[in-house]
């Protein structure tokens, strides 16, 4: 790890938009953390958020800035609004929504680091998953294989 402190002003950010136009700005990335963590600021328009998923190999954690998002895990649907923070373990399926009308705002973090690179990807071709002849599920699960994520239907 890095000696200095990392300084991330509004504007130096790397942006990536992936899914229903959810807005990820990168904080700090493993080669800032040494690996321990990534972090972002999510921007997720009403109707955003990503299809159900289970990460096996990294910790979620939220903190919402603005807005409202609603959060389903094992069964349980928790509503978070400014203020509230929320971890989701490795290996729990859950999914996150907008169902409100106006933006939300959340910090995310993952540790360890590495899922950056899944973002880097999924944002840059998220049009080809769109395209894909066996359907967007399939395309996002042939991605996130290799970062230990799989994705599953809304209805499952």
């Amino acid at each position: 790890m890095s000696n200095s402190i990392t300084v991330v002003q509004p504007n130096d950010d790397h942006k990536v938009i992936y899914g229903a136009g959810d807005e990820y700005h990168y904080l700090a990335t493993g080669k800032e953390t040494d690996g321990q963590y990534f972090a972002n600021l999510s921007v997720v328009p009403p109707g955003g958020g990503p299809p159900p998923h289970i990460q096996t190999r990294e910790e979620e954690l939220f903190y919402i800035l603005e807005g409202e998002i609603t959060f389903y895990a094992e069964g349980k649907t928790a509503v978070a609004d400014p203020g509230t923070f929320l971890n989701v373990p490795k290996g729990v399926r859950h999914r996150f929504r907008n169902e409100s009308d106006k933006d939300a705002k959340m910090i995310i973090l993952f540790s360890p680091a590495g899922l950056e690179e899944m973002f880097d990807e999924m944002g840059t071709n998220e049009a080809s998953y769109k395209e894909h002849p066996k359907g967007v599920l399939y395309a996002l699960n042939e991605a996130g294989a290799k970062y230990g994520v799989q994705f599953f239907e809304e209805d499952e």
